[in-house]
């Protein structure tokens, strides 16, 4: 019998023999408008036995799921979680402060803000530097640790909320349907209006250099 995606995810977490596991991912990195959102959740492992823990049968990263999946996963992993850290990093501090760090500052914040520390914290693919609690980088870690995964399906469906609302204030731009990324319909949208407020001036774009060409 084939085991889900939930079941092989949560087996890579349970291997390393930890009863807190903790994960970190982020939502938004290549993103022309909007926040990068970064995300960690910790899971107890000695908790996450029979009933507690089928609602993440279904788990897995964030990227494979369709949003409304995402959605019930989201409230299935809050459900779950011992604990889980939200940081929503605003599209004017990343240009300040640069993309990769931000990037790098939030995942330890959110990795130090769980409670009780985890025994074992794993990472998305980077390396988080001296300053943050103990870590393992794990690549393409979305689709093989659970803790991981559940952190990318937070991050995801939180910044999916807050572009739905920008889609409010900045009607122009189609956030609703693209989420602040790349498509030609966002293209189309700034070389015609100028980016707004919300677009990252320190992301190499195209509609940038042609909005300021013309």
């Amino acid at each position: 019998m084939a085991i889900s995606t939930g079941q092989r995810l949560l087996r890579y977490d349970r291997r390393l023999g930890a009863r807190f596991v903790a994960g970190a991912d982020e939502a938004g990195r290549g993103s022309l408008a909007g926040p990068l959102v970064v995300a960690a959740v910790l899971l107890d492992y000695e908790a996450l036995r029979g009933h507690r823990v089928r609602p993440l049968a279904l788990l897995n990263d964030s990227k494979q799921v369709e949003p409304g999946e995402r959605e019930r996963l989201c409230h299935a992993v809050l459900g779950c979680a011992t604990g889980v850290a939200v940081r929503v990093i605003s599209s004017n501090e990343i240009d300040t402060r640069g993309l990769h760090r931000s990037n790098l500052k939030g995942l330890r914040t959110v990795l130090a803000e769980l409670h009780p520390p985890a025994e074992a914290c794993l990472v998305d693919g980077f390396r988080l530097g001296p300053l943050a609690p103990p870590h393992t980088a794990v690549v393409d870690g979305d689709t093989k640790s659970a803790a991981i995964a559940a952190a990318s399906i937070v991050a995801k469906v939180t910044r999916d909320r807050l572009m739905r609302r920008m889609a409010a204030l900045y009607p122009r731009y189609g956030f609703s349907s693209h989420v602040g990324y790349i498509t030609p319909e966002h293209t189309r949208a700034v070389l015609a209006h100028g980016p707004c407020p919300q677009h990252r001036r320190s992301f190499q774009s195209r509609a940038y250099v042609e909005t300021l060409a013309s």
